[in-house]
């Protein structure tokens, strides 16, 4: 069963990709969706053999590296954080892969579109059961060339090729360091395997754990799409409907690529809870990464572009949660996001996940316009939609009893619980980060689906419901969103939780705060995200009903029109990065090239050598006099030379 979990999706991603022509579209469909369903219900069934009995599984195939002291085997194991992370990995790949059916029904390449989005579901699965940091690199880099295939899947068009390159050249950033770190393993530790470094772990230096650590969160952010890293994130996931299909977004946005980087960190848990700077790094990363992006969510005008910077945020979360060594509360929000953020395109994950597919049931039912200013009044034509990222946006806010409100205010106690000024003062700006999370997200419900009509006549006449198989998704994950963090809440955090004994979750005695958390934080702070909340939105609203042109004059102003560019110009970042980065690494691969390829390396190497030789076979034809006394000359010459060789 559980090598059927592994094999299964690259088998029919195989069967897609090199036989689809001959199983034809509904073939490829069919076996590819089918394949992945039925290792969403294995999934499902390790989930309650290993997780809740605590038996974890270990699988070892053969051996992959045996040089000296160094051996790394193919081998997987399935202990409670590895099935837990299965289970939002597969059930929204999916659901990711039924929604395309009805989403991608009009494409002439369906084969190799589901071969790549399964073959993105191995890798991702290779990544999060691998028992060694070697082959889970290797499902790291798939799911990168998987993501570069899915985002420039229509290769033709240049802001498809463009957006792809930026994630996978980002993303080279963070897997360079990863590399450094797994060397650093390797010179440490002489080993691979988690089991071996994580037994080990207490036993070495914290310098250098440290220098491990740092190396892992830096991969990290760059697949988590954390501050500094984050601007592929964005471009792959915020482009004009055509660029990227919006099922990709939802695969990319929600439980699979962009929580690898929290899912790095959770399953390093016993090595850099030996680090208190690492922590105190992810701390401060986590909360600097939650404000900013839904500061910038707040003045995007593009739904997809919303809901990016939304997942950018709830990464910002979870990396909090790391911070402060709850790596149970981070898994939780983790899955908790996953399901309420596919609504907009299937794109968040299944938190998340809820957002992105709803938002790609809307734009295709506008012609693909994804500026909502341009949309308003779709909830007479669009009502399971509204109703599906209604629910996906209270989840997502943390609106109490919603599944993302048993994990993200659980959160902002942790981290006031801590009592420490680091953790406190990052409590007070995830607040503020969740305060413009609330304003972005009722700022979407209200122009997509409240206010009055604003887009051509020509879209409201062609809007419309999707069929069964886009709506299907929809639903399922309305639910999910509603009562997932309920029902597993005292599974996944709480004094009473006896999930993670198989210490798959590592928290040193020195860092556990569920008892401040539970008991310690004043019920005014406990309260005070949801009042934020509630008092923004009301806010919000009465500044757009009742004195909007308040907000219109003020963004007029000089003053005003430079704050709104600002931020929606995402902090100037990207131009930052593209006038002293870019263009300094181009400028120095230029020199590079001029001064090595074609100039020493040339000199010395084919052009160097071809001139040398020319010259000497020059210099030696020119002894070719034709005189005999001459050559009588040189055999004379060449006789005393040998003669004196001993000598000499």
């Amino acid at each position: 069963m559980y090598l059927a979990i592994i094999a299964l999706p690259i088998m029919g991603s195989i069967v897609s990709g090199f036989f689809g022509r001959v199983v034809g579209v509904s073939g490829a469909q069919l076996i590819t969706c089918t394949s992945v369903l039925i290792t969403t219900c294995l999934a499902i069934t390790a989930f309650l053999e290993v997780g809740l009995n605590n038996v974890p599984v270990s699988i070892e195939l053969f051996r992959w590296v045996d040089s000296e002291s160094l051996a790394v085997s193919w081998a997987f194991n399935f202990d409670s954080l590895t099935v837990t992370m299965t289970i939002p990995v597969l059930i929204v790949s999916s659901l990711v892969h039924i929604y395309s059916i009805g989403y991608m029904s009009h494409d002439p390449h369906n084969q190799r579109f589901f071969s790549y989005l399964s073959l993105f579901t191995f890798m991702m699965v290779v990544l999060v059961t691998a028992n060694n940091f070697l082959l889970m690199f290797l499902g790291w880099e798939g799911v990168g060339v998987c993501s570069y295939l899915l985002v420039s899947f229509w290769f033709t068009r240049i802001a498809a090729n463009q957006s792809s390159m930026s994630a996978f050249l980002t993303n080279r950033v963070g897997d360079c360091f990863l590399t450094l770190g797994m060397f650093a393993i390797i010179l440490t530790f002489g080993n691979l395997d988690y089991s071996t470094v994580f037994s080990l772990a207490p036993y070495i230096s914290v310098g250098i754990v440290t220098i491990i650590g740092v190396c892992l969160l830096i991969g990290a952010m760059a697949k988590s799409s954390q501050i500094g890293l984050h601007v592929w994130l964005p471009l792959a996931m915020m482009l004009r409907s055509p660029e990227g299909p919006t099922p990709v977004s939802a695969l990319i946005h929600a439980a699979t690529l962009v929580t690898a980087g929290v899912y790095l960190l959770m399953r390093s848990s016993p090595l850099i809870e030996y680090s208190p700077t690492v922590l105190i790094l992810c701390l401060w990363i986590g909360s600097i990464t939650t404000v900013f992006s839904s500061l910038i969510g707040l003045f995007q005008q593009d739904i997809k572009k919303v809901i990016a910077y939304s997942t950018m945020s709830q990464l910002g979360m979870m990396v909090i949660a790391v911070g402060l060594s709850s790596y149970n509360i981070a898994l939780f929000h983790l899955v908790n996001h996953a399901f309420f953020a596919l609504w907009k395109r299937m794109l968040h994950f299944v938190y998340k996940g809820l957002l992105f597919l709803g938002a790609g049931a809307v734009i295709h039912a506008v012609a693909d316009n994804q500026d909502f200013r341009k949309y308003g009044g779709l909830i007479a034509f669009l009502p399971l939609s509204y109703t599906v990222m209604l629910i996906a946006s209270l989840s997502l806010v943390a609106f109490p009893f919603m599944a993302g409100f048993y994990s993200k205010d659980f959160i902002l106690e942790s981290a006031y619980g801590g009592h420490y000024l680091s953790s406190i003062a990052v409590y007070f700006i995830a607040t503020i980060g969740a305060l413009f999370t609330t304003l972005y997200s009722v700022k979407v419900l209200y122009l997509t689906f409240l206010t009055s009509a604003n887009g051509p006549l020509i879209n409201y006449k062609g809007a419309h419901e999707g069929d069964i198989a886009m709506s299907l998704p929809l639903i399922i994950l309305g639910f999910a969103s509603i009562f997932f963090g309920y029902i597993t809440k005292d599974l996944f955090i709480g004094m009473g939780t006896g999930f993670f004994t198989d210490n798959s979750l590592f928290i040193h005695p020195m860092h556990e705060i569920m008892l401040e958390t539970e008991f310690a934080v004043p019920t005014s702070f406990k309260l005070a995200p949801l009042f934020l909340t509630l008092t923004a939105s009301a806010l919000s609203l009465v500044y757009s009903e009742v004195l909007p042109k308040y907000l219109v004059n003020f963004k007029l102003t000089r003053f005003g029109y430079n704050i709104f560019g600002f931020f929606n110009l995402r902090f100037l970042i990207e131009a930052f990065y593209n006038r002293y980065i870019t263009r300094f690494i181009l400028r120095l691969g230029g020199q590079t090239t001029k001064v090595l390829d074609k100039g020493s390396v040339e000199a010395l190497g084919p052009y160097g050598l071809e001139r040398g030789l020319l010259k000497l076979s020059s210099s030696l034809s020119s002894l070719d006099t034709g005189v005999i006394t001459t050559y009588a000359l040189y055999i004379l010459m060449g006789l005393i030379f040998y003669i004196l060789i001993p000598y000499i």
